[in-house]
This record gives structure tokens, sequence and C-alpha cells, in this order.
């Protein structure tokens, strides 16, 4: 059982929530004197993030897990955040990626005080995804991200970012709006919101009712829009490649991820594994789902040639893989799962950051464009290369890790079909990031004057500090493969007691 807590070091659990949110009226409120504050303030709310996600992470590490009862209302009337081995890895994440992109955008921007209100009240929402033990105040943090998404994809200021976020507003909000009906027919069921109080009062509701069936099915498609699986996916390409460049890294790498771990939290925190023993077609049509995406997803992204575009059906197929690997429904799996899901946030992140500032400094947008890029830009090619290797799976970087570990858990459930898919899935990966790889490296440029390295900051719009994070991605993806054992012992207890 989670002990509710109560010192002054553990409410950094609510201020992870409540400080951005805050925080973000400051850049408007600045606004007023200048409209170049807000990069300033970002800057501090992050790295204030960072030291508040440590400080829940060494907690869970020292003591193990605990909630906070915010406002002293003990649940299921009041609102309980969760800290355990999966979310406080998770907070940390999303302050480090924040810190990361705020400082690539220092120079690229957007830099209007309204992007960095917009980034923070998103920080908000994901921070509180990760954290909160009630099903409908995930709702409500679902809702503060998709809000907040929608703005950052539309401070793009073209018509197409405009277009692509409205087509995310009227598809995401379809899924809030599944999602939440699904929680109505939840608490239909069983009069109660929180997560481990409905854990308890499923079974003697029963599983195979018709209302807590409704309400699964309602709660999987409302997550599976916000996590983009086939083909529920249509709102992501445009959304990735219409943004700006340092909100398609920050999307990209948080969003769909908050949306998939609050898909594993409910899967296990809630229904538990012995609703799958109980509705087992449930388990086979999530299954079926996933693996369509896996496929499906690799496919699209082989036929593209705008990178952005590319990399967002790549996140369409590696998300199906994530999602798979948790409707496997064993321990090996689902920490398989949770790795990749770290793995593929970081991965991505760098993905869209290389793309961004191989963009800016050299107007490369698309695989033909990529011709001799790689002695063009070596330093930020090399990394590129070195993060879509990762997600393809070579070792010893995290995509191997994640990877590796869900074909195990596969092989373990006797999944053979579904090992078939990822097997293939990886087969397609390293088809378009080869292609593209060969495109860098061993295709001559048309014109002979872009044989000239620009790596060395010969264009105005990219930064040393943009190059530095992109590389900084790169080992980082790589040393994170080094120490995935680790990162599992980190989850390991968790999945543990869904299990025990």
């Amino acid at each position: 059982m989670i002990e509710p807590i109560a010192t002054l070091q553990e409410n950094a659990i609510v201020l992870l929530v409540a400080f951005p949110i805050v925080a973000a009226l400051v850049p408007i409120v600045l606004g007023l004197l200048s409209d170049r504050t807000g990069w300033i303030v970002a800057a501090i709310i992050s790295l204030v993030q960072v030291a508040l996600a440590l400080t829940v992470f060494r907690q869970v590490q020292a003591t193990g897990p605990f909630s906070y009862e915010v406002g002293g209302f003990a649940p299921p009337f009041g609102i309980e955040l969760i800290a355990d081995g999966v979310s406080a890895p998770l907070l940390v994440l999303i302050a480090v990626t924040t810190v990361g992109v705020v400082a690539y955008a220092h120079r690229i921007g957007p830099h209007g005080n309204e992007f960095y209100s917009e980034l923070m009240l998103l920080m908000t929402g994901l921070s509180g995804v990760v954290a909160t033990g009630d099903v409908f105040n995930l709702y409500v943090f679902l809702e503060i991200t998709g809000l907040a998404t929608y703005a950052l994809v539309a401070s793009g200021r073209s018509p197409e970012a405009a277009l692509a976020s409205l087509k995310y507003l009227l598809i995401g909000t379809i899924g809030a709006s599944l999602y939440l009906f699904g929680v109505g027919y939840l608490y239909l069921a069983t009069g109660t919101l929180n997560m481990a109080d409905l854990s308890s009062s499923l079974p003697s509701v029963g599983y195979a009712t018709p209302l807590v069936l409704t309400g699964f099915g309602l709660i999987v498609v409302g997550l599976s829009v916000k996590v983009a699986l086939f083909p529920l996916h249509t709102w992501q390409p445009d959304a990735y490649a219409e943004s700006p460049h340092a909100v398609s890294a920050y999307i990209s790498a948080l969003v769909s991820t908050a949306a998939a771990y609050a898909l594993f939290r409910l899967l296990y925190a809630v229904f538990t594994v012995d609703f799958f023993a109980a509705v087992p077609f449930a388990q086979d049509m999530l299954v079926l789902l996933a693996s369509v995406s896996v496929v499906v997803g690799a496919v699209l992204a082989v036929m593209q040639s705008d990178l952005k575009r590319m990399l967002a059906y790549s996140s369409v197929s590696q998300f199906g893989i994530v999602v798979a690997a948790l409707a496997i429904a064993n321990e090996t799996a689902i920490l398989g799962s949770l790795v990749h899901l770290v793995g593929h946030a970081v991965m991505k992140a760098g993905l869209f950051l290389a793309v961004g500032v191989l963009a800016t400094s050299l107007g490369a947008r698309t695989v033909e464009e990529y011709a001799g890029i790689g002695y063009r830009a070596p330093v930020t090619s090399g990394a590129l290369a070195v993060l879509a290797f990762s997600l393809v799976g070579v070792p010893p970087a995290i995509g191997f890790a994640g990877k590796w570990t869900i074909l195990l858990g596969a092989v373990e459930a006797g999944a053979w079909a579904l090992t078939a898919v990822i097997v293939t899935s990886t087969l397609l990966t390293l088809a378009y990031f080869g292609r593209l790889v060969e495109k860098m490296y061993f295709t001559e440029p048309a014109d002979a004057a872009e044989s000239v390295a620009t790596d060395g900051g010969v264009a105005p719009d990219v930064s040393f500090a943009m190059r530095a994070i992109v590389v900084l991605v790169a080992v980082t993806a790589v040393a994170l493969g080094i120490v995935a054992t680790d990162l599992i012992a980190t989850f390991e207890p968790v999945v543990e007691v869904y299990f025990a």
C-alpha cells in the first residue's frame, strides 16, 4: 500500500504540477514590459522543475513509492498524486527535456512570451498526467496538455500550422471526450474515480459487465487517439511537420509518451491483469490494434520524403510496439515497453532537434536534400545517424534494450505473430533510416559548393548550443542503453506489484 506523506521535501510532487501553471502567467505579465522575457522565465522555471523532479526521484529511491493528498483531503474525494519507480523517472524526463528544448529555442525560437507560457502550461499537463492517481484528474491534465499543444503547434504562424492545429484540436477533443465517457461508465459502475479504489471495486462489480466493458473500450480508444495509434493517428504527421522545430521535438518526445504512460497506468493499476484474464477478447483486440499500427506506421514512414513526416509515422509504429508490449501482459514485456517509452522520447526528441538544425542551417528538409550532408555538417549528421540507428535497435543504445526486452516478453508469452511483427518493424525502420544515412554519406550533392562543412557555425540561425544539445541527446541515448539494467531495476518493483 502506498503511504501518504506531507513533509516539505515530499511537497515537491505537488509543486511539480502547481509551480509551472502559476509561472505560465509570468511571461504574459512581463510581456507588458518586453516581448523577450519569456525565455528567461522559462529557463529558470524548467531548472527548478529539474530540481523538484530529482527530489521526488530521490525520495522514491530512498523510501519507496508515496502519495500526496492535495489540500489534506483524503481520496477518493480529494486529489491524490502518486510517485513511484515509474512516474518519478518520467517526471525527471519531462523536466530535463524541457530544459533542453528551452535552451535549443533560445536562438531558433519561437521567441514570443506567449510561446513560453504555453510551454509551461504543457509541462504542467504532462507532469499532472504522470503524477495523478485519479481518473477524472487525468482527464483534466490530458485536456491541459491538449490545449497547450494545440496552441504550440499553431505557433508556427503559417496557414499550414493553423490547419494542423485545428485538425489536432478536433481529433484530440474527440479522443478526450471518449476517455471522459469511459470514466463516466466506470463511475456509474463503481461510484469512485480514484485509481486504487477502482482497482479494488471492479472485481466485485464484474469485469465482464456492460458498464465496465464499455468504459474500458472508450478509455482505450480515447487514449489511443492521444498516443496516435493507426488509424487514430491522423493528427500527428501534420502537427509534427508544421510545428516550429523546438515544438516538434518537445511534443514528439513527451505528448504521446504521457498518453501511453496513462494507458499503462490504467491497464494495470485500475483494470489489472485479472481483467485481461476475464476478458481475453479485449487483450486480443488491443494486441491487434497495436500490431497494425506497428506495421502500417513503419510502411508509411518508408514512403515519406519529408523528414518530419517520416519521423511522425515512425512514432506511429514505435508507439504501436509500446502498446503491443503492454497488451502482452507479462512482466518482461511491460518492462520492455517502459524502457522503450523512455528511450523513444529521448531518441525522437534528438532526431527532431537534429532535423531542425539541418533544416535551419542548410535548408534540407527532404531525404533528397540530405545528399552529402554528412560531410557538410559532420557533427550534427553524426549525432542524427547515432540516434537513427539507436531507434532501429542497434546495440548498445537504448533502442536495442527496449526492443530486445519486448521481444523476450513476446517469446515468453508465446506471441509469435507479434514477435514477427516487431522484427518486421525493425527491418522497416532500418529501411527508412538506412536510406537516409546512405543519402547523407554516400550520395554526392548536386552542387559541388554544397560540400563545404558548416558545423563550424557559418549559419547565423544555428548556435553552438543547438548542436551541442543534439550531440548530448545522442550520447544520452547510448548511455541509457548501457545502464538499461538499472532503468529496468527502477521500474521492476512497480510492475511486480501488478503481478503479485
